[in-house]
């Protein structure tokens, strides 16, 4: 633990890498023109002067310019991983040592320190928490009624977090308003299907090196993280193949021109399976017994339940570490299954994560809703709310306006004729 200034307070790898975190800090702001805009405004108005805010985010060059955004509205920070794995280490030393904000975040930190560091942001005493998982929610509300006191409410990133506040307030635990980020057209259509499409490709070839044409590539879950999974394999010439439990979303996956099959007839024949379900154990011991030889199994869920590891191993005669992010386990019958980045988020544990572009629009939301939250929490129940539709419009326009993009409006004559009943044909 580290006192790099008066109130900041840090467990990092190292500060030494803070030149190159600034580097890559800059990089993704230049991606980032909705924050951009954002920002400026805050800097002026303030909406966030001395609040204290604590997230639990992936801890990347991206999160940086959220961070320094809520920082530039007036906020004091402290930040933590909301995953092991997801942690780019010159970007947290970057966030202390130019920027005084307090990171808790270390690459490849073991679940006592994950906690620690979980724990660490919330002694900040936070007024608003950010989330991706619910993992802060989770840790407040395992605490007596006081540690939640004064919170004006919270913000959550993805569906994990989504599914786990939203089974809190069906039963009536949830003791202060959450804004679901991840139901915000501007952060799920983009970030999750094309963000994350991308961004798991990247991470399943940087970490394997494999060719994905001619794969049987099956993706499990067709949300909108599975459609940008499946539409990127089908791009790069994979054989797609769906698995669902939803049969909405298997008719989708049907006509948008996959194979759709049950687990138990994919798991003969993929040669790699990538879940993004946010469900437990969708890959499970019967589907490890008839994968083939040499089969890679990634995940791009939230949490590293998605894949049944400890059946896994329990299935093995042995495992080694034959690649960065890639281990090998001995099937007792001699089969070989690979198994990347420990069942965690290859996109972010192997690759980058999310490009900026996309991460602009998200974390848009995240600040805009952090300002909703203070002008309108004492409105707010104990619940768990999308984002506002005009934060949602208000951001689709400011990204259209950084592309250079223009598009048509309504004339008032439009605007009559769809808001009367009288007209027909």
């Amino acid at each position: 633990m580290i006192m790099v200034a008066e109130k900041v307070k840090s467990d990092i790898k190292n500060p030494a890498l803070a030149d190159a975190g600034e580097n890559r800090i800059r990089w993704a702001a230049k991606q980032m023109g909705v924050i951009k805009l954002i920002t400026e405004r805050f800097s002026r108005e303030k909406p966030l002067r001395d609040l204290n805010i604590s997230a639990c985010l992936h801890v990347t060059s991206e999160t940086a310019n959220l961070m320094l955004a809520l920082k530039a509205g007036g906020a004091s920070i402290a930040l933590c991983a909301s995953n092991p794995l997801s942690t780019q280490d010159d970007v947290a030393a970057s966030l202390v040592v130019n920027h005084a904000v307090s990171v808790f975040a270390i690459t490849g930190e073991d679940n006592k320190t994950y906690y620690n560091h979980l724990r660490a942001a919330l002694d900040h005493k936070p007024v608003i928490t950010m989330d991706d998982g619910a993992d802060l929610v989770s840790e407040l509300h395992k605490g007596p009624l006081e540690a939640t006191k004064g919170i004006l409410g919270s913000t959550e990133e993805t569906t994990t977090g989504v599914i786990r506040l939203r089974s809190m307030e069906r039963d009536n635990v949830l003791r202060f308003p959450v804004i679901s980020v991840n139901d915000a057209d501007t952060k799920h259509l983009f970030d999750n299907r094309y963000g994350t499409g991308q961004s798991t490709l990247d991470g399943i070839i940087r970490a394997t090196n494999v060719l994905i044409a001619g794969l049987k590539v099956v993706v499990v879950g067709y949300g909108m993280c599975g459609k940008g999974v499946a539409m990127r394999a089908k791009g790069l010439g994979a054989h797609v193949i769906v698995t669902e439990v939803n049969p909405v979303r298997a008719i989708e996956a049907n006509l948008d021109g996959f194979e759709v099959l049950p687990m138990s007839k994919a798991a003969p024949m993929g040669d790699l399976f990538v879940t993004v379900t946010g469900n437990t154990t969708v890959l499970d011991v019967q589907h490890f017994a008839v994968m083939k030889d040499g089969a890679i199994i990634s995940n791009s869920g939230h949490f590293n339940v998605e894949i049944n590891l400890v059946g896994l191993k329990a299935m093995s005669s042995g495992r080694r570490v034959v690649r960065p992010f890639v281990e090998e386990y001995k099937m007792k019958d001699g089969r070989l299954l690979h198994v990347l980045a420990e069942g965690r988020l290859i996109n972010l544990a192997a690759a980058e994560g999310h490009p900026g572009q996309v991460m602009d629009m998200s974390f848009a939301n995240q600040a805009l809703s952090a300002e909703y939250l203070v002008k309108h929490h004492k409105e707010l129940e104990k619940r768990v709310y999308v984002v506002p539709k005009e934060i949602d419009e208000q951001i689709a326009a400011l990204k259209l306006a950084s592309m250079g993009v223009q598009i048509d409006t309504l004339t008032e004559k439009q605007k009559k004729y769809l808001a009367s009943w009288e007209e027909g044909t």
